[in-house]
């Protein structure tokens, strides 16, 4: 029985939304190594569960040889879904392109460097047909980090936590499963600077953990540098807190009592004691502080305005390449995008 088939006889009998198909989705950026051995492993799940499956790979910009594995593991697998974007969208993206395309009544999303065991999965679904609308892979440690990216991981989300009000834990991440009824509404949310923990958080529902150990990354290395991971964490503190200019208001303001209380007590001064030479370096020291304050202030509101700026522009979130429907003969030894593809060379000129 085909995917397809699963969800048209669900709709038609109007079954419980437990009992529809799974969709799994996989955005991939230069995963080559890893495409053999997980799809291969997702397979045998896919062959013993009582479930429809359909796995969606997105391939988000790849240079190597993954889309070209992709569609040699479409020919031999039905349930495989492709997709491939104009570009590298980053993760966030992917996963949202990924699951504007799932039809399961429950959607795994995964990543494809196989930190993410998908044997797990099962134990997901068992959790899901007992009622639970998301069910969340939480790592036991994350000591394969390393200690700096431990740190500096544990540092941002004790600040998230503190500034927004949608908590989130740093041992859950992106492996989890959701029932159709969250997926619709994280499909709502179509913001651009995109921090999907924070969505996940925002659209609330019942949700429970499923401990596991994360295995090392046997191929290649993480495509999220340091500045990356930097940008990220700074669009989730604004995409979900103000309170970084109500901190700029309350600084602001404490700065204005300071100079009014100051302004008086040297005026009073004054009247009493005559007046004295004032000291030129405190002077400048308070003209640079105020200066500094003012001007970052300043770019904080340019930060939010900014982001305001890029969702009115109204751009769609991602660009579809092509899928599993374009493919064609010519496709199989077409070579991947270039790390340049979105720039016109000045040959082609």
């Amino acid at each position: 029985m085909t995917f397809e088939h699963t969800m048209r006889e669900q709709s038609s009998l109007d079954r419980p939304l437990r009992a529809a198909g799974v969709s799994v989705v996989i955005p991939m950026f230069n995963e080559q190594a890893s495409v053999d051995e997980l799809l291969t492993r997702l397979k045998q799940i896919a062959g013993t569960s009582s479930h429809a499956f359909e796995v969606i790979c997105v391939n988000d910009g790849s240079t190597d040889a993954t889309w070209t594995k992709l569609i040699a593991w479409r020919a031999k697998w039905s349930g495989l879904r492709l997709i491939d974007l104009s570009r590298n969208f980053g993760k966030e993206i992917a996963l949202m392109a990924g699951i504007d395309q799932a039809k399961g009544g429950a959607v795994v999303l995964m990543d494809g460097d196989l930190q993410h065991p998908p044997e797990l999965i099962v134990k997901f679904l068992d959790l899901w047909q007992q009622g639970h609308d998301v069910v969340i892979g939480v790592r036991r440690d994350r000591s394969s980090d390393g200690a700096v990216r431990q740190t500096a991981s544990k540092l941002f989300y004790h600040v998230f936590n503190m500034l927004s009000e949608i908590p989130i834990s740093d041992r859950q991440g992106d492996f989890r499963l959701m029932d159709r009824r969250v997926v619709d509404a994280v499909r709502r949310m179509r913001e651009r600077s995109r921090f999907m923990k924070g969505i996940y958080g925002w659209v609330g529902f019942g949700s429970v953990g499923v401990e596991f150990d994360a295995p090392s990354r046997k191929h290649g290395h993480s495509s999220f540098s340091v500045r990356r991971l930097f940008n990220l964490a700074f669009d989730g503190l604004l995409s979900f807190s103000t309170v970084p200019l109500r901190i700029g208001v309350l600084l602001g303001g404490a700065v204005a009592i300071y100079a009014i209380a100051m302004g008086v007590y040297y005026a009073i001064k004054t009247l009493i004691f005559g007046v004295d030479v004032p000291g030129f370096a405190s002077l400048i020291v308070a003209t640079l502080l105020l200066g500094g304050l003012i001007l970052a202030k300043l770019g904080l509101v340019g930060l939010y305005i900014g982001r305001v700026y890029e969702e009115v522009k109204g751009r769609p979130l991602y660009i579809v390449r092509r899928t599993e429907a374009d493919i064609t003969t010519a496709d199989v030894n077409r070579p991947p995008l270039s790390a340049s593809a979105s720039h016109f060379s000045e040959a082609a000129e």
